[in-house]
């Protein structure tokens, strides 16, 4: 009989222990879901990047540039559902960046540009790092969508400072004269070299 009541006060002990560890299992799954939730939400708010372009001056001028136009039309088009779409997104958007360092138009084909698309292509990189993690850093990742928004803005003005300067026309003489002028930086200095033994102290 004591046997029995042992047994049975075993069985019910080690179910009551299972039940416990179910629950907080459910309680903790629970939670880690809200979280994934509260962190795809977040992103989900704050993945907005400019996919229009600033100013209509340089608009036109890139419709060349077959590199732009795709990753313009890839930042503009926001992933949906869940979290794995925007982590597809961001190494698309990636890639696309990474190609814009090729086929530069000519006019754009200036170091201003180059180290703005640089600088571009980091901060996307880096996007692409934090919402791959285990661990989102959500916050990181929506701070980082404004940085690269600032950037396109940086590096779209800077084509329409080409674009407007190239327009001015120049005055009568003056290709002929700055042509003249780099010729002359690159010729080198002529004059013999200062002896200063022969240097005569004035009394």
């Amino acid at each position: 009989m004591k046997y029995k009541i042992s047994l049975f006060l075993l069985l019910t002990t080690v179910l009551f222990s299972c039940q416990n560890e179910n629950e907080k299992r459910l309680a903790e799954n629970a939670k880690e879901a809200k979280k994934k939730e509260a962190i795809f939400n977040n992103i989900n708010k704050g993945w907005t990047f400019l996919d229009e372009p600033i100013n209509e001056i340089s608009e036109s001028q890139l419709n060349s540039w077959t590199e732009w136009r795709e990753f313009i039309k890839e930042i503009g088009e926001k992933p949906r559902k869940t979290i794995g779409a925007f982590q597809k997104k961001s190494a698309a958007i990636s890639k696309k960046a990474m190609a814009l360092n090729n086929n530069i138009p000519a006019q754009f084909n200036q170091p201003q540009i180059k180290s703005r698309i640089s600088i571009l292509i980091t901060k996307i990189k880096m996007l692409d790092l934090f919402i791959h993690l285990s661990t989102i850093p959500d916050d990181k990742v929506v701070f980082l969508i404004q940085e690269i928004n600032k950037e396109l803005i940086s590096l779209e003005r800077q084509m329409d400072k080409i674009v407007e300067r190239a327009k001015i026309p120049k005055e009568e003489g003056e290709a002929d004269f700055l042509k003249m002028l780099d010729t002359t930086r690159a010729i080198p200095s002529s004059a013999p070299p200062i002896d200063q033994n022969n240097i005569q102290k004035v009394e």
